[in-house]
């Protein structure tokens, strides 16, 4: 039988409703004939939840116990889950990250994959067992429990289809598929049938949040098919792929980030900044010769605090259009244009190949995301 490597975030699982909601749908994936591996991710709130009552207990609390604490999240959904498919009459069977074979480096907090030996999984499925996998962790080299960072149970997903060599990896999710904006906020989006790899990508590291940018690479690497779909019905979802023909040369899709830092040096350099970034886990999503910008989610030190030389982080957000070829200084000046006359001011901007990107004041975000997309999806 074929294998499908089945991933569900948080909010799909958020309640025991919904839980019981995916133990149905992973059921009738099985009964049409697959061999069916899930990942999930912790119960909605529960990892930041985790990470407050560990605050509340140290102000600065080791990153060997917090991870710890906070693969724990993904423990309890793979275990209810487990349960919730065994009581419909289906044999299920729960895994941790390291009893699935995930092997990391020492890296605590954003550990690096280096092996995945799934043994116990193959077995699970040669005895006709639906896996359940906890997402977002694995083990390290000295055997200690690792967490992988944000996006980690995409990126579990990725992996495992890979050392499986599954058929293809179903990313699940409240919303179908991946949008030309996010349409609660642009109403003329549209949903995206298919995408390149290299368009994904950029989109997913401009703020899509279907996919993680770093799971996204790596499939990209592997050339795994990713199918985005909706937990519940869904009109198809977005096949990703590494089919040239998907390439369409245009600007695709527009997607804003409202949830970054950015940094300025006073009296300390960019490489003090960048030093610090790591030293306390915040993710980089842009460094040049006058700032430094951090992703202000997911990571255990309070970034908002001050940094070197006295240099306090501002919130700022960065809007994208993404499309092959589609990062034109006419593109570009396009959309410079229409945020002008809406009154919005963009701080810098930056022209790559196959995106532009603004960076903005975190109110403007949504109304710039509307504009853009309405102003440049579709052009060359």
């Amino acid at each position: 039988m074929s294998i499908v490597v089945q991933k569900y975030g948080g909010s799909s699982v958020a309640d025991i409703q919904k839980l019981k909601s995916v133990a149905q749908h992973v059921i009738e994936t099985k009964n049409a004939g697959n061999d069916v591996v899930v990942v999930v991710s912790a119960m909605g709130n529960t990892t930041n939840e985790l990470l407050a009552l560990a605050r509340s207990v140290s102000e600065s609390p080791g990153r060997r116990e917090l991870d710890m604490l906070i693969s724990v999240g993904e423990r309890i959904s793979m275990a209810l889950l487990s349960m919730a498919i065994n009581d419909l009459g289906h044999a299920a069977v729960s895994f941790t990250g390291s009893q699935s074979g995930i092997i990391t480096d020492e890296n605590h907090a954003a550990a690096r994959i280096v092996a995945v030996r799934p043994w116990r999984i193959k077995e699970a499925l040669d005895d006709n067992k639906i896996a359940i996998v906890a997402g977002f962790q694995g083990m390290s080299t000295a055997r200690e429990v690792t967490t992988l960072g944000r996006g980690g149970s995409d990126l579990t997903a990725v992996a495992l289809t890979a050392a499986l060599d599954a058929d293809r990896c179903e990313i699940l999710s409240d919303v179908d598929g991946i949008w030309s904006a996010d349409p609660r906020k642009a109403p003329t989006a549209r949903q995206l049938a298919t995408l390149s790899w290299d368009e994904a990508i950029h989109l997913f590291r401009g703020g899509a949040k279907v996919l993680h940018a770093a799971a996204a690479a790596f499939a990209h690497h592997h050339g795994i098919q990713v199918d985005a779909l909706a937990t519940k019905a869904s009109n198809g979802g977005t096949t990703i792929s590494t089919d040239p023909r998907m390439s369409s040369g245009r600007v695709v899709a527009v997607t804003v980030d409202d949830q970054l830092l950015q940094i300025e040096p006073t009296t300390g350099s960019i490489q003090d900044l960048v030093e610090y970034a790591e030293k306390i886990g915040a993710p980089l999503r842009h460094v040049d010769a006058h700032a430094v910008t951090v992703d202000a989610r997911d990571f255990y030190e309070d970034t908002q605090s001050e940094w070197p030389g006295g240099t306090r982080p501002s919130p700022v957000a960065v809007a994208t259009a993404t499309g092959l070829g589609a990062g034109t200084p006419a593109n570009l000046l396009a959309g410079l244009r229409v945020l002008n006359e809406a009154g919005i001011k963009a701080r810098h901007a930056t022209l790559e190949p196959d995106r532009l990107q603004w960076t903005l004041a975190v109110g403007d975000a949504s109304d710039a995301e509307s504009l853009l997309h309405d102003a440049l999806v579709g052009l060359p």
